[in-house]
């Protein structure tokens, strides 16, 4: 069976609208050709990464590009002071961003809900998020399925109210004046449904903690 990719008119119609919906939505911040461009590239990089087999991937690449440039736009927007949010932000880093802090970042939607934003990233993003991670995530209830592995930028760490850290080391990103926290945990990423629970439910217990702190349960 033949993969199926938009034909160069399709890609360019549904990253117009695409670009044409955050402007929108971020509109005051940043112009449609700056929205544009910051679509096209994070389109271009995630494809890069995609196995051409995996069509699940493909079919998900432009709901992927969507979600991460709105990331950024959020984050650009909490920076600059455009659009100040009262909702405390997290980031969660790791490595490959693929098990400890997409583990993290399901906990902490499914603890916070709306009442506290979070991003996840990582120094070196894998190509997807380990299966093993994603089955013990869904044997409590919470679906990661379709997350995916990003890399940190600059404005979405600055855009954080805190970064935690996990196992990133001198890759993660250091700029004066963050909060920082540094759990050590880990890596469940190649590990078997038994090896991941505890650490599932490690993070789990650290991330509710994380919010209680924040204030916002």
């Amino acid at each position: 069976m033949t993969n199926h990719l938009p034909s160069d008119a399709e890609r360019t119609q549904i990253l117009h609208h695409t670009a044409e919906r955050l402007a929108r939505e971020f509109k005051g911040l940043v112009g449609l050709e700056t929205v544009a461009g910051l679509v096209n590239n994070t389109y271009s990089r995630f494809l890069a990464r995609i196995d051409p087999g995996d069509q699940t991937a493909l079919d998900f690449l432009p709901r992927f590009t969507e979600r991460f440039a709105r990331e950024q736009l959020q984050a650009l927007a909490r920076t600059e002071g455009k659009r100040p949010s009262p909702l405390p932000t997290v980031l969660f880093l790791c490595v490959r961003n693929a098990g400890r802090s997409q583990m993290a970042l399901g906990w902490f939607r499914y603890f916070a809900q709306d009442r506290a934003l979070a991003w996840s990233a990582g120094s070196a993003p894998d190509s997807e998020v380990d299966p093993t991670v994603t089955a013990a995530m869904a044997e409590v209830g919470i679906d990661i399925a379709h997350e995916y592995p990003k890399p940190w930028t600059e404005v979405v760490v600055r855009g954080a109210d805190v970064v935690v850290t996990m196992g990133c080391g001198d890759a993660c990103p250091i700029l004066p004046g963050k909060r920082y926290e540094d759990w050590e945990i880990t890596d469940p990423v190649g590990g078997s449904l038994a090896y991941v629970r505890p650490i599932r439910d490690e993070i789990g217990s650290r991330v509710r903690d994380l919010i209680d702190r924040l204030g916002a349960l």
